[in-house]
């Protein structure tokens, strides 16, 4: 009997047309990376080198000029209240994190033009009850920025996508 259900939900999963997204696609020729921030020892800066490298990217060394550059030419965050209590307490807000970046080859060519990302979440802080209201925005702070890696690397990945299938569209 549990074999037979095991089974019937194996073939109803096939059938449903769920299937796990492909491997991330660099670019071809992609060559060395290089990460470039106004803080490259940031935590965003961090997790986008460990995200090249585990879709298979080699980082460049510090110093090697024949890399191609992800550059992170913007990097905001910041909080906007979006409803007050009776005492003009700010009660509601929405973090907003928002990146401008883009992609070059070695010779400065773009492999993705210049891009903005902007990612945003709504929290509750009782200004009467202060009680993990910090931690709760940290954690949003960590899990924004780690929304926005999977971004950009998404993005790097639909523009080598279409890079790949237009020369086969064309005569």
């Amino acid at each position: 009997m549990i074999r037979a259900s095991v089974l019937v939900l194996l073939v109803l999963l096939a059938g449903c047309g769920f299937h796990l997204r492909d491997a991330l696609l660099l670019p071809p020729g992609l060559g060395q990376v290089r990460v470039q921030a106004s803080d490259p020892d940031g935590p965003l800066a961090q997790q986008l080198q460990q995200a090249l490298q585990r879709a298979g990217a080699s980082l460049a060394a510090p110093g090697d000029e024949d890399a191609a550059t992800l550059r992170i030419i913007s990097e905001r965050l910041g909080d906007t209240s979006i409803s007050v209590d009776q005492f003009g307490r700010s009660q509601e807000f929405t973090l907003r994190y928002a990146v401008i970046f883009d992609l070059r080859r070695d010779d400065d060519t773009d492999l993705v033009p210049q891009q903005a990302i902007e990612l945003s979440r709504d929290y509750v802080s009782v200004p009467t009850s202060s009680a993990g209201t910090e931690g709760e925005r940290e954690i949003l702070v960590r899990e924004l920025r780690r929304e926005m890696v999977s971004s950009i690397l998404r993005r790097i990945d639909a523009v080598s996508r279409l890079s790949q299938q237009a020369p086969a569209a064309t005569p």
